[in-house]
């Protein structure tokens, strides 16, 4: 197919003038237009007032097969104008080593369920173990929790079937090359189990916490379809290994679970995990992160300032993205933006508050919010540990607590300049939060240093967003879970030193979102299925009917 980028359009167009415009470019009939694909569209808002959408499209162009394509490229001589060179997802073929289990998958993030899928759809009948409640107990308890109900550690915001994307914008754009199709391929069974088409091609696609529920859902479905397993309240608490291979999970602290394949996308916030996988020797290292506060501004100034209207109802909510490099060296930038959504309480230890952004598919809500985040390294850890990073998020979080006994912490941005409480009432700026919150002084929850680095963030962001700045813009604490404070090194066959397992997925330190957890988990998948033969079931058999007439004569 002939690709065709930069394709301008006026918003509200119709597909027929699509396809003709498509036509025109190319310089032929619009009846020789045989098939239209969109690849890609974005919004184009560098003359605002004035919008438009960009797109990438793949034309056939009947009459033509690959070499008159190639001859029509040339002839028009035109940038935009070039061969579809699209990659097309391909699985591996299941190898010959033998497996007397099943794969053990644990955690049913999107790392673990997209790992969970593929298998599955091998013939692998994997087991995934989630140590959190399936997405619609945990939705209800995660609602009774901000409503002032008290904390399930192991079924939260950040635990249970779906992982934290699960309670966030359920973004889907990723920065990872994809070279192999996998983005494609995640993008095409999200839609294949319920998410809208349109994924498919918008240029920052996003699924909403209350579609990718039933995503989640339906991928669960499948899984037991094809003879998988999907445990929940399912919590592995130890492992056995014997001469540095895996021989066993202990589920539950008591049930032991034999298997010589374990993936590990336990997601970032399994700090029990962690610590036990380090106590049996697993190896692990420290990793840099981001950690800061989220911060809230009406998204009808978000809007004018990106379209340069309060609201175009086509294009919906918009978002921004924003980067600045401090005076310290340290890199301030927004994070998990979320168009009209929510500010959360996304704690999952007693004692220890974080908070998220959400958004429902609509994005519909009176704000805009985003983490401003600062990077830290090994260097600001409390010790040298490979938990290092760990300890410092759990310091924070629990400081968090303390000073907003128990609630979510918030101050609004002209007090945190100031550095004082300030009267303990809001400005113009409306809070939209889930959980309940309490004023304090947001600059005694970390070091000075992370203080002046977001405040010369956001003096320098209200010269790319006008009032970005106002001193009545809401602030709250602590953005602590950005990413894993850990990395499990693999080999190129991305596995364990300790073999047997396979470390994957955000938790693992290889992924930052839904999308590229998903890939990851397609990625560990393939690596398993093309070293190892499904493993034979006792209810197979091991004959075909013919065969066993034939074997008993």
């Amino acid at each position: 197919m002939i690709r065709i980028n930069q394709l301008k359009m006026p918003l509200g167009h119709s597909a027929d003038s699509l396809m003709a415009r498509a036509a025109r470019t190319l310089r032929v009939r619009e009846n020789r237009i045989a098939d239209l694909k969109i690849v890609k569209r974005s919004v184009d808002a560098r003359k605002k007032p004035e919008i438009c959408y960009s797109y990438a499209v793949d034309v056939a162009v009947s009459g033509l097969d690959g070499a008159g394509e190639q001859q029509l490229v040339h002839r028009l001589r035109d940038r935009n104008v070039g061969i579809s060179q699209e990659k097309v997802y391909r699985c591996p073929e299941c190898g010959g080593e033998r497996l007397d289990h099943p794969p053990v998958v644990v955690g049913a993030g999107p790392a673990g369920l997209f790992c969970g899928l593929l298998l599955a759809r091998k013939g692998y009948r994997p087991i995934l173990l989630e140590r959190g409640q399936d997405v619609d107990a945990r939705t209800r308890e995660v609602a009774a929790f901000w409503e002032g109900g008290t904390l399930n550690p192991s079924s939260n915001v950040q635990f249970g079937e779906g992982g934290a994307g699960t309670f966030s914008d359920g973004k889907l754009n990723t920065l990872v090359k994809d070279a192999s199709g996998r983005n494609r391929e995640v993008l095409r069974l999200l839609v294949e189990f319920g998410a809208d088409p349109s994924i498919l091609y918008l240029n920052k696609p996003h699924i909403g916490t209350d579609v990718l529920s039933q995503v989640v859902k339906a991928i669960r479905t499948e899984i037991l379809r094809l003879g998988g397993q999907v445990r929940f309240m399912s919590q592995v608490t130890d492992v056995e290994l014997e001469e540095g291979r895996l021989r066993a999970l202990i589920v539950g602290g008591s049930e032991r679970l034999e298997t010589e394949t374990a993936v590990l996308a336990i997601g970032h916030s399994a700090r029990d995990t962690f610590e036990m996988l380090c106590g049996r020797g697993i190896p692990m290292e420290a990793k840099a992160f981001a950690v800061g506060l989220r911060i809230q501004h009406p998204q009808s100034m978000i809007n004018r300032s990106q379209y340069g209207q309060d609201e175009v109802e086509e294009l919906g909510a918009a978002d921004y993205k924003v980067t600045w490099k401090a005076a310290s060296g340290r890199g301030v930038y927004s994070f998990c933006m979320c168009p009209g959504g929510y500010v959360v309480d996304a704690s999952s230890e007693p004692g220890r508050l974080a908070v998220n952004g959400m958004s429902y598919h609509g994005r519909a809500g009176e704000n805009a919010n985003s983490a401003l985040i600062v990077t830290v390294t090994p260097e600001d850890f409390p010790d040298g540990t490979a938990l290092g990073g760990m300890h410092f998020q759990r310091q924070l979080e629990e400081r968090a607590y303390a000073l907003g006994g128990g609630k979510i912490p918030v101050q609004l941005y002209g007090d945190f300049r100031e550095n004082r409480v300030g009267e303990e009432r809001f400005g113009q700026v409306k809070p939209q939060f889930k959980g309940d919150y309490a004023f304090v002084n947001l600059r005694e929850l970390w070091p000075e240093e992370l203080s002046q680095a977001l405040m010369e963030g956001v003096e320098a962001f209200e010269g790319m967003i006008r009032g970005f700045s106002r001193p009545d813009a809401i602030l709250a604490g602590i953005e602590s879970r950005t990413s894993s404070p850990v990395r499990i090194p693999r080999d190129e066959g991305l596995e364990s030193p300790v073999r047997g397992i396979y470390p994957c997925g955000e938790g693992a330190g290889y992924a930052g979102g839904i999308t590229s957890a998903a890939m990851d988990g397609l990625k560990t998948a393939e690596e398993m299925i093309r070293r190892f033969a499904p493993p034979v079931h006792p209810n197979d058999s091991i004959f075909t009917d013919r065969e066993e007439s034939n074997h008993a004569e």
